[in-house]
Protein backbone atom coordinates (compact mmCIF):
# COMPACT_ATOMS: atom_id res chain seq x y z
CA UNK A 1 0.00 0.00 0.00
CA UNK A 2 1.05 3.86 -0.76
CA UNK A 3 2.31 5.82 2.25
CA UNK A 4 -0.21 8.71 2.32
CA UNK A 5 1.81 11.62 4.06
CA UNK A 6 -1.11 14.71 3.46
CA UNK A 7 0.15 18.17 4.21
CA UNK A 8 -3.31 18.65 5.91
CA UNK A 9 -6.02 16.79 7.43
CA UNK A 10 -8.22 15.02 5.24
CA UNK A 11 -11.53 16.58 5.49
CA UNK A 12 -14.25 14.83 3.99
CA UNK A 13 -16.57 17.64 3.79
CA UNK A 14 -13.36 19.74 2.04
CA UNK A 15 -12.79 16.65 -0.17
CA UNK A 16 -16.48 16.74 -1.78
CA UNK A 17 -16.34 20.09 -1.96
CA UNK A 18 -13.04 20.03 -4.33
CA UNK A 19 -14.79 17.01 -6.49
CA UNK A 20 -17.99 18.46 -7.34
CA UNK A 21 -15.74 21.83 -8.34
CA UNK A 22 -13.74 19.14 -10.38
CA UNK A 23 -17.25 17.80 -11.79
CA UNK A 24 -18.43 21.00 -12.67
CA UNK A 25 -15.16 22.28 -14.06
CA UNK A 26 -15.15 19.50 -16.51
CA UNK A 27 -19.15 19.75 -17.35
CA UNK A 28 -18.40 22.99 -18.35
CA UNK A 29 -15.75 21.70 -20.68
CA UNK A 30 -18.39 19.75 -22.91
CA UNK A 31 -16.06 17.23 -24.71
CA UNK A 32 -12.65 15.78 -23.92
CA UNK A 33 -9.96 14.04 -24.32
CA UNK A 34 -8.23 12.80 -20.97
CA UNK A 35 -4.37 11.70 -21.88
CA UNK A 36 -4.59 8.47 -19.75
CA UNK A 37 -1.83 6.36 -18.67
CA UNK A 38 -3.07 4.43 -15.85
CA UNK A 39 -1.61 6.12 -13.15
CA UNK A 40 -3.52 7.48 -9.60
CA UNK A 41 -4.32 10.64 -11.49
CA UNK A 42 -4.99 10.04 -14.76
CA UNK A 43 -7.31 7.13 -13.88
CA UNK A 44 -9.00 9.82 -11.40
CA UNK A 45 -9.47 12.42 -14.03
CA UNK A 46 -10.50 9.58 -16.59
CA UNK A 47 -13.67 8.44 -13.98
CA UNK A 48 -14.43 12.20 -13.11
CA UNK A 49 -14.51 13.43 -16.74
CA UNK A 50 -16.80 9.84 -17.27
CA UNK A 51 -18.99 10.71 -14.09
CA UNK A 52 -19.55 14.05 -15.93
CA UNK A 53 -19.54 14.02 -19.38
CA UNK A 54 -20.88 10.54 -20.42
CA UNK A 55 -19.23 9.79 -23.79
CA UNK A 56 -18.16 13.23 -24.17
CA UNK A 57 -15.02 11.78 -22.58
CA UNK A 58 -12.32 9.83 -24.38
CA UNK A 59 -9.52 8.51 -22.42
CA UNK A 60 -6.18 8.03 -24.52
CA UNK A 61 -3.25 6.04 -23.93
CA UNK A 62 0.00 6.74 -26.29
CA UNK A 63 1.05 3.59 -27.95
CA UNK A 64 4.87 3.84 -26.68
CA UNK A 65 7.52 1.47 -25.96
CA UNK A 66 8.15 3.92 -23.35
CA UNK A 67 5.17 2.28 -21.40
CA UNK A 68 5.52 -0.57 -19.68
CA UNK A 69 2.87 -3.16 -21.25
CA UNK A 70 1.74 -3.85 -17.86
CA UNK A 71 0.38 -0.71 -17.21
CA UNK A 72 -1.19 -0.34 -20.60
CA UNK A 73 -2.78 -4.12 -19.41
CA UNK A 74 -3.65 -2.20 -16.06
CA UNK A 75 -5.31 1.12 -18.18
CA UNK A 76 -7.37 -0.96 -20.08
CA UNK A 77 -8.63 -3.52 -16.98
CA UNK A 78 -9.62 0.13 -15.22
CA UNK A 79 -11.66 1.53 -18.41
CA UNK A 80 -13.53 -1.61 -19.02
CA UNK A 81 -14.26 -1.48 -15.25
CA UNK A 82 -15.68 1.81 -15.12
CA UNK A 83 -17.04 1.66 -18.25
CA UNK A 84 -15.51 4.91 -20.06
CA UNK A 85 -14.32 4.91 -23.49
CA UNK A 86 -11.13 4.54 -24.34
CA UNK A 87 -8.29 4.43 -26.97
CA UNK A 88 -4.64 4.11 -28.01
CA UNK A 89 -2.80 6.32 -30.38
CA UNK A 90 0.88 5.27 -31.28
CA UNK A 91 3.35 8.66 -30.63
CA UNK A 92 6.83 8.83 -32.33
CA UNK A 93 8.66 10.03 -29.69
CA UNK A 94 11.81 7.01 -30.69
CA UNK A 95 11.74 8.97 -34.17
CA UNK A 96 13.01 12.43 -32.50
CA UNK A 97 16.77 12.70 -32.41
CA UNK A 98 15.73 15.46 -29.42
CA UNK A 99 14.14 12.78 -27.60
CA UNK A 100 16.76 9.72 -28.29
CA UNK A 101 19.67 11.98 -27.10
CA UNK A 102 18.12 12.29 -23.62
CA UNK A 103 19.26 15.64 -22.39
CA UNK A 104 17.71 17.45 -19.43
CA UNK A 105 14.38 18.14 -21.68
CA UNK A 106 13.63 15.03 -23.05
CA UNK A 107 10.40 14.79 -21.28
CA UNK A 108 9.50 18.14 -22.72
CA UNK A 109 9.89 16.02 -27.20
CA UNK A 110 7.52 13.33 -25.63
CA UNK A 111 5.09 15.22 -24.41
CA UNK A 112 5.20 17.31 -27.30
CA UNK A 113 4.75 14.37 -29.38
CA UNK A 114 1.91 13.13 -27.15
CA UNK A 115 -0.12 16.62 -26.84
CA UNK A 116 0.58 17.15 -30.81
CA UNK A 117 -0.95 13.92 -31.81
CA UNK A 118 -3.77 14.24 -29.13
CA UNK A 119 -5.00 17.90 -30.69
CA UNK A 120 -4.87 16.30 -34.15
CA UNK A 121 -7.18 13.80 -32.65
CA UNK A 122 -9.28 16.04 -30.90
CA UNK A 123 -9.94 18.51 -34.10
CA UNK A 124 -10.85 15.37 -35.82
CA UNK A 125 -12.77 14.20 -33.40
CA UNK A 126 -14.67 17.75 -32.90
CA UNK A 127 -13.51 17.64 -29.48
CA UNK A 128 -13.37 20.82 -27.85
CA UNK A 129 -10.21 19.99 -25.02
CA UNK A 130 -7.46 18.19 -24.12
CA UNK A 131 -7.00 17.82 -20.07
CA UNK A 132 -4.29 16.18 -18.15
CA UNK A 133 -3.94 14.50 -14.61
CA UNK A 134 -1.15 17.20 -13.23
CA UNK A 135 -2.21 17.97 -9.41
CA UNK A 136 -1.20 20.51 -7.08
CA UNK A 137 2.15 18.56 -6.00
CA UNK A 138 3.38 18.24 -9.14
CA UNK A 139 3.87 22.00 -9.92
CA UNK A 140 7.11 22.05 -7.82
CA UNK A 141 9.31 19.78 -9.87
CA UNK A 142 11.33 20.04 -12.62
CA UNK A 143 8.92 18.81 -15.34
CA UNK A 144 9.29 20.27 -18.29
CA UNK A 145 6.52 18.17 -19.84
CA UNK A 146 4.15 20.44 -18.44
CA UNK A 147 5.76 23.19 -20.95
CA UNK A 148 4.93 21.05 -23.76
CA UNK A 149 1.46 20.45 -22.23
CA UNK A 150 0.83 24.61 -21.92
CA UNK A 151 2.29 25.39 -25.40
CA UNK A 152 -0.51 22.87 -26.61
CA UNK A 153 -3.13 24.12 -24.87
CA UNK A 154 -3.70 21.39 -22.70
CA UNK A 155 -5.95 21.93 -19.46
CA UNK A 156 -5.25 20.84 -15.91
CA UNK A 157 -9.14 20.10 -14.27
CA UNK A 158 -7.04 18.88 -11.07
CA UNK A 159 -5.14 21.68 -10.28
CA UNK A 160 -8.03 24.28 -11.17
CA UNK A 161 -10.01 22.14 -8.29
CA UNK A 162 -6.84 22.42 -6.11
CA UNK A 163 -6.58 18.73 -5.34
CA UNK A 164 -3.22 17.42 -4.13
CA UNK A 165 -1.65 13.56 -4.66
CA UNK A 166 -3.22 12.58 -1.04
CA UNK A 167 -6.94 14.01 -1.74
CA UNK A 168 -6.74 12.60 -5.19
CA UNK A 169 -6.01 8.93 -3.70
CA UNK A 170 -8.28 9.38 -0.67
CA UNK A 171 -10.98 10.76 -3.36
CA UNK A 172 -10.24 7.68 -5.49
CA UNK A 173 -10.63 5.43 -2.60
CA UNK A 174 -13.67 6.90 -1.25
CA UNK A 175 -14.89 5.90 -5.24
CA UNK A 176 -14.07 2.47 -5.03
CA UNK A 177 -11.33 3.14 -7.97
CA UNK A 178 -8.23 -0.08 -7.28
CA UNK A 179 -5.74 2.89 -8.63
CA UNK A 180 -6.38 4.89 -5.60
CA UNK A 181 -3.31 3.04 -4.15
CA UNK A 182 -1.03 2.50 -6.98
CA UNK A 183 2.28 3.14 -6.90
CA UNK A 184 3.72 6.28 -8.64
CA UNK A 185 5.18 5.91 -11.75
CA UNK A 186 7.08 7.47 -14.78
CA UNK A 187 7.98 6.68 -18.15
CA UNK A 188 10.87 3.88 -18.59
CA UNK A 189 12.97 6.15 -20.51
CA UNK A 190 12.75 8.18 -16.92
CA UNK A 191 15.44 5.67 -15.82
CA UNK A 192 18.24 5.82 -17.85
CA UNK A 193 20.70 9.43 -16.58
CA UNK A 194 20.31 12.16 -18.69
CA UNK A 195 22.97 12.04 -21.41
CA UNK A 196 22.88 8.54 -22.10
CA UNK A 197 21.26 8.01 -25.28
CA UNK A 198 17.57 6.33 -24.87
CA UNK A 199 16.62 3.28 -27.21
CA UNK A 200 13.66 0.93 -27.66
CA UNK A 201 16.43 -1.97 -26.77
CA UNK A 202 16.74 -0.17 -23.54
CA UNK A 203 13.99 1.05 -22.64
CA UNK A 204 12.81 -2.56 -22.77
CA UNK A 205 15.82 -4.18 -20.88
CA UNK A 206 14.55 -1.74 -17.91
CA UNK A 207 10.97 -2.50 -18.23
CA UNK A 208 11.98 -6.23 -18.24
CA UNK A 209 14.12 -5.89 -14.65
CA UNK A 210 11.06 -3.82 -13.51
CA UNK A 211 8.93 -7.21 -14.30
CA UNK A 212 12.08 -9.08 -12.39
CA UNK A 213 11.06 -7.02 -9.33
CA UNK A 214 7.55 -7.44 -9.17
CA UNK A 215 7.76 -10.78 -10.20
CA UNK A 216 9.78 -10.97 -6.47
CA UNK A 217 6.60 -8.99 -4.64
CA UNK A 218 8.46 -5.96 -4.29
CA UNK A 219 5.70 -3.08 -4.73
CA UNK A 220 7.39 0.45 -5.00
CA UNK A 221 10.78 0.00 -7.28
CA UNK A 222 12.71 1.33 -9.77
CA UNK A 223 15.24 -0.29 -12.19
CA UNK A 224 17.99 2.67 -13.14
CA UNK A 225 19.80 2.37 -16.04
CA UNK A 226 23.42 2.98 -16.21
CA UNK A 227 25.38 0.92 -19.07
CA UNK A 228 27.03 -2.06 -17.80
CA UNK A 229 25.56 -1.24 -14.73
CA UNK A 230 21.99 -1.68 -12.82
CA UNK A 231 20.89 0.28 -9.53
CA UNK A 232 17.96 -1.10 -8.06
CA UNK A 233 16.19 1.45 -6.04
CA UNK A 234 13.59 -0.15 -3.72
CA UNK A 235 11.14 1.58 -1.53
CA UNK A 236 12.57 2.35 2.34
CA UNK A 237 9.48 0.33 3.77
CA UNK A 238 10.64 -2.52 1.49
CA UNK A 239 14.17 -2.19 1.34
CA UNK A 240 15.12 -4.84 4.49
CA UNK A 241 14.21 -7.43 2.47
CA UNK A 242 15.93 -6.67 -0.07
CA UNK A 243 19.11 -6.52 2.09
CA UNK A 244 19.97 -10.22 2.96
CA UNK A 245 22.23 -12.38 0.59
CA UNK A 246 19.78 -14.68 -0.57
CA UNK A 247 18.05 -11.58 -2.25
CA UNK A 248 21.16 -10.50 -3.57
CA UNK A 249 22.05 -13.48 -5.23
CA UNK A 250 18.98 -13.87 -6.36
CA UNK A 251 18.92 -10.09 -7.80
CA UNK A 252 22.54 -11.04 -9.11
CA UNK A 253 21.03 -14.46 -11.01
CA UNK A 254 18.06 -12.24 -12.88
CA UNK A 255 19.77 -9.43 -13.68
CA UNK A 256 22.54 -10.58 -15.13
CA UNK A 257 21.30 -12.19 -18.19
CA UNK A 258 19.64 -9.00 -19.03
CA UNK A 259 22.73 -7.67 -19.86
CA UNK A 260 24.34 -5.78 -16.98
CA UNK A 261 27.60 -6.79 -15.56
CA UNK A 262 27.11 -5.24 -12.29
CA UNK A 263 23.75 -5.37 -10.16
CA UNK A 264 23.79 -3.04 -7.55
CA UNK A 265 21.10 -2.02 -4.74
CA UNK A 266 20.87 1.84 -4.38
CA UNK A 267 21.05 1.91 -0.06
CA UNK A 268 19.02 5.10 0.33
CA UNK A 269 15.72 3.41 -1.66
CA UNK A 270 13.27 4.25 -3.77
CA UNK A 271 12.85 8.43 -4.57
CA UNK A 272 11.04 9.90 -6.71
CA UNK A 273 13.11 11.35 -9.59
CA UNK A 274 16.47 10.79 -8.44
CA UNK A 275 17.64 11.19 -11.56
CA UNK A 276 16.93 14.95 -11.34
CA UNK A 277 19.57 14.76 -8.60
CA UNK A 278 22.73 15.70 -10.33
CA UNK A 279 20.70 18.82 -12.35
CA UNK A 280 20.96 22.25 -11.18
CA UNK A 281 18.19 23.82 -13.29
CA UNK A 282 15.44 26.09 -12.60
CA UNK A 283 12.07 24.51 -11.53
CA UNK A 284 9.09 24.70 -14.30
Amino acid sequence: MATLVPLEPLDPARLRSKEANLLALLRGLGSVIVAYSGGTDSAYLAWAAHQALGDQALAVTADSASIPESHKRDAEEFARRVGFRHEYVQTREFENPDYLRNAPDRCFHCKDELFATLGALAQARGIAHIVYGVNIDDLGDYRPGQNAAREHGAETPLVAAGLRKAEIRELSRLAGLPTWDRPASACLSSRIPYGTPVSIETVKTVEAGEEVLRALGFRQFRVRFHGELVRIEIAREELERALTLEMAARLSALFKPLGFHYVTLDLEGYRQGSMNETLKLPRG
